[in-house]
């Protein structure tokens, strides 16, 4: 069965690559829990800094410092009190070696003991490097420390908002491999699913809009209408 509601989760903690993955793809789900009284808490494995078309205008240490500001700002809007920031280079995740990671998030798990985790699924959705480590080390840690009952989720998408997202976003501007599709599954498939709507959207876009370094020129490419249903939805899957 989909679970709809975000309080059924309980405890969660989001492990994630960059500023922007968390609240793209569970700000709502957060933003609900944080009201509700559940603990949230949220893992950014590096600061950005590459994350630019125009490293001149943005050189890593300027932009690390921007990315940083528009994060806490972000998730403040959320409601999101606890984060961590683990400050491994910019796509470097994957000349990472992983037990220095994995250890500090057994660790953390073991402390915040949640219901739910939530990270990248085994592409890292677009190919990209570091997501793919925060979906291998959350993995392994998650193996080692997870509790019994609690739920390991991958986010993923459905073949509709995929083909919606497709007619509006051209893919090379998103995927990090050439001729790479995103996973997609059925509704009927997914272990979680939330549609922000009314208030709920409104604050999850407010919350994208103070990462104004990323969100900005798509925001400005698809329109305000179309990018706020394009971020609606949140999609998981069972790991």
């Amino acid at each position: 069965m989909t679970i709809t509601d975000p309080t059924e989760l309980g405890t969660i903690l989001g492990v994630w690559g960059h500023p922007d993955d968390e609240a793209y793809l569970s700000a709502g789900i957060m933003a609900v829990a944080a009201d509700a009284g559940q603990r949230v808490v949220c893992v950014t494995l590096t600061r950005g800094e590459l994350g630019t078309p125009d490293p001149v205008a943005w050189p890593p240490e300027k932009l690390a410092a921007e990315r940083t500001r528009e994060l806490e700002a972000c998730l403040r809007v959320i409601g999101v009190k606890e984060h961590h920031w683990f400050d491994y280079p910019d796509g470097g995740c994957a000349d990472v070696e992983p037990d220095v990671p994995v250890r500090r998030l057994v660790e953390l798990m073991t402390d915040v003991r949640p219901d739910t985790v939530l990270t990248f699924d085994p592409v890292g959705g677009t190919g990209h490097p570091d997501h793919i480590a925060a979906c291998e080390w959350t993995t392994a840690a998650f193996a080692r420390a997870g509790l019994t009952g609690s739920r390991l989720l991958y986010a993923t998408k459905t073949p509709e908002w995929i083909s919606e997202f497709f007619s509006v976003v051209d893919p090379g501007d998103v995927m990090m491999v050439e001729g790479m599709e995103l996973e997609e599954l059925p509704f009927e498939e997914l272990a979680v699913y939330v549609k922000a709507e009314g208030a709920l959207l409104e604050r999850k876009v407010a919350a994208l809009a103070c990462q104004a370094t990323q969100v900005t020129p798509f925001i400005e490419a698809t329109g305000e209408a179309t990018y706020a249903r394009l971020v609606a939805e949140e999609f998981f899957r069972s790991a």
